[in-house]
């Protein structure tokens, strides 16, 4: 008896931390027996305002306060304008920098009362969602990224034509945005039900409205897993940060992204087998962060959930190729377990991802089928990301590397937490073999030399709550190695959480040069695309720079570095007879080169260092192409083969 009152006393003077959360009485902590040997705190006017500052509101409020101050006062002051070779990460000036540690160290302090107050986590998830991805939407004249450029042309067509065509053929692929329009169709009546002129108006937006829409879904999900809101809320705090593949701007990935974590909310949460638990709702063998596996349903209550998801499950299908078959693999995986063994709702997914591949998205699906042969089991090629060699340039270099580095450090956290706290990832089993799951996916086919990114992306919710797990240790365990790593997480938790941070800074803002197009450079690519007549061919070193799909359905494109390097360096021996070559008899051609597209081919490894100098260069001297404008936004010509 006498043990248990000195570790409560001891308990009491320490407070709660982020190893030691309230306790579970709302907060209400009893009133301390008076003793010879107490120290008795400070009383009297001095005593106030030390009072004040460290009272829980306070040191809430503080850092978010302070945060923001230098947030607001840093944003007018990037220097956006005058990217250099590192992207954005020398144009932020250190207030910035700031801002971030400030917003990341209050949010380990708001963990200290996470079990009484997990709104505070949730504000400074929120914060730091606005804070890393708020400043091109604020800033930019332009649209960020040169896709979601491409996405908004096709969504300009289908407001210009209101129907899709998917059985017409259109260069580059661009036919399949007619196959899977849902996600289009959606935005288009978002532009007519706000009265804007465009997506253009919003599109910047979307990073942060797709975080925040995203935010509430993982922490149902990691809830159904976790009691101890410092594990989940720091799960969600990590996978904001180990999100960097850049699939949140407004394109169908990050819509059915979101849509995919719905469907897998839904199911861990209400389709618990019945007898399926066993111990599982036993605290006596569950970790001390562990929830109890979620009340079972009755077969038909799980038959009503799935006709409830049989319209996300759709949309999803209508809206993205892959997608559909992540959702497959995933609920596959989950059938692994006794838990969520529900082969209903699988073949339900199953059918109504064969039943759009077989209509809609028919085409392109027969041509993927018709290419599995030399890419099935072909793991090095599949694996690969991009469509090209090396990155060069140190800009480009810094960001493969922050890459790698975040792909080890989120993988050894998980790892470590799945081998030291087993009794967690027992009963959180189903996020490990979701976060499985999509990985044999790299043996069937490259998608472009994305699918090793979204491997990762698929990945990511289960990884990043394992690393959380690591990060955040029990609290209630009272032997000497528990009592260790929370004394130890003092120190790691927001060490490894700035570590991270600063991953993600040059992962996602590293390569800015290829994603911010100046406005005199989409006015001198739409001039070119107006002046060219209908069914002209339109030459770009790559498709990465902005408005490069404008008026796409009007006109045939060739971005003719996007190729293998070697035919690349044979190309630039001679640049204008090598185009020349490729350009059909009597075919009007214009060639459009701008300062992005300098950017993205040198950054992407299409060509070696200097080479885009040199190419502008030939084409300029050539006889065979005439100059039709030239500016600090780039050039255009003229393909005039009588000339030569």
């Amino acid at each position: 008896m006498q043990k248990q009152e000195r570790a409560q006393t001891q308990a009491q003077e320490q407070g709660p931390g982020p190893d030691r959360p309230e306790p579970a009485t709302g907060g209400a902590v009893p009133a301390r027996p008076d003793g010879p040997h107490e120290a008795k705190p400070p009383t009297g006017p001095a005593a106030e305002p030390a009072g004040r500052f460290r009272s829980p509101l306070v040191l809430a409020l503080g850092p978010l306060l302070v945060a923001a101050a230098l947030w607001l006062w840093a944003l007018p002051r990037i220097d956006f304008r005058h990217i250099s070779e590192f992207g954005l990460l020398d144009r932020f000036p250190v207030t910035f920098y700031a801002a971030l540690a400030v917003l990341t160290l209050g949010f380990v302090l708001s963990l200290r009362r996470a079990g009484t107050a997990p709104a505070w986590p949730a504000v400074y998830s929120v914060a730091m969602l606005v804070a890393l991805k708020a400043p091109p939407a604020v800033l930019y004249e332009t649209v960020r990224y040169a896709w979601a450029s491409k996405h908004d042309a096709i969504i300009t067509r289908l407001l210009a034509e209101g129907t899709v065509r998917p059985g017409t053929e259109l260069s580059g692929g661009m036919s399949a945005y007619d196959q899977w329009p849902g996600f289009f169709a959606l935005d288009a009546a978002l532009v007519r039900a706000f009265g804007v002129d465009g997506a253009a108006s919003f599109i910047n937006w979307a990073p942060v409205a797709l975080g925040l829409l995203t935010l509430p879904v993982l922490v149902l999900v990691y809830r159904t897993f976790s009691d101890d809101w410092r594990l989940v809320w720091t799960a969600v705090w990590i996978f904001q940060l180990a999100n960097w593949v850049g699939q949140d701007y407004l394109s169908p990935q990050g819509f059915s992204y979101l849509l995919y974590l719905t469907v897998l909310a839904v199911v861990v949460r209400r389709f618990v087998r019945p007898g399926s638990a066993g111990r599982l709702r036993d605290r006596a063998v569950l970790d001390p962060a562990a929830a109890a596996v979620p009340p079972a349903a009755t077969t038909r209550q799980r038959a009503v959930a799935v006709l409830l998801l049989v319209p996300v499950i759709a949309a999803v299908n209508a809206a993205h190729q892959l997608t559909p078959l992540m959702l497959c693999v995933t609920l596959a995986a989950l059938c692994l377990t006794r838990r969520y063994r529900n082969l209903g709702l699988l073949a339900t997914a199953a059918v109504l991802m064969l039943a759009w591949y077989l209509t809609m998205g028919r085409e392109l699906f027969l041509d993927t089928l018709s290419t599995l042969g030399e890419k099935l089991g072909n793991l090095l090629a599949n694996s690969r990301p991009g469509f090209a060699g090396e990155p060069t340039g140190p800009g480009p270099e810094l960001v493969g590397s922050a890459n790698v580095l975040m792909v080890l450090a989120l993988g050894g956290l998980a790892v470590t937490a799945v081998l030291l706290r087993r009794r967690l990832a027992r009963s959180a089993l189903p996020l490990i073999l979701a976060a499985a799951a999509p990985v044999p996916l790299v043996l069937v086919n490259d998608y472009g030399g994305e699918m090793i990114f979204r491997v990762y992306l698929f990945g990511l919710p289960g990884s990043a709550f394992f690393a959380a797990a690591a990060l955040v240790p029990a609290a209630g365990a009272a032997s000497r190695g528990a009592t260790a790593a929370r004394r130890t997480a003092i120190v790691a938790l927001p060490l490894a959480l700035l570590a991270m941070l600063a991953g993600f800074l040059p992962s996602y803002y590293g390569k800015e040069g290829m994603h911010y197009a100046q406005p005199g450079e989409t006015a001198l690519t739409r001039r070119a695309l107006d002046r060219a007549p209908e069914g002209a061919l339109i030459l770009a070193a790559t498709g990465a720079f902005s408005d490069a799909y404008y008026r796409y359905d009007r006109y045939e494109r060739w971005f003719f570095t996007e190729q293998e390097v070697d035919e690349n360096l044979r190309m630039l021996r001679d640049p204008a007879g090598y185009l020349a070559g490729g350009i059909p008899a009597g075919r009007p051609a214009y060639v459009i080169l701008t300062p992005t597209q300098a950017e993205a081919v040198i950054g992407e490894g299409y060509l070696p260092a200097g080479g885009f100098d040199s190419l502008v260069a030939a084409l300029k001297a050539s006889p065979l192409f005439g100059v039709v404008e030239e500016g600090r936004y780039g050039i255009v010509l003229r393909y005039e083969p009588t000339t030569g």
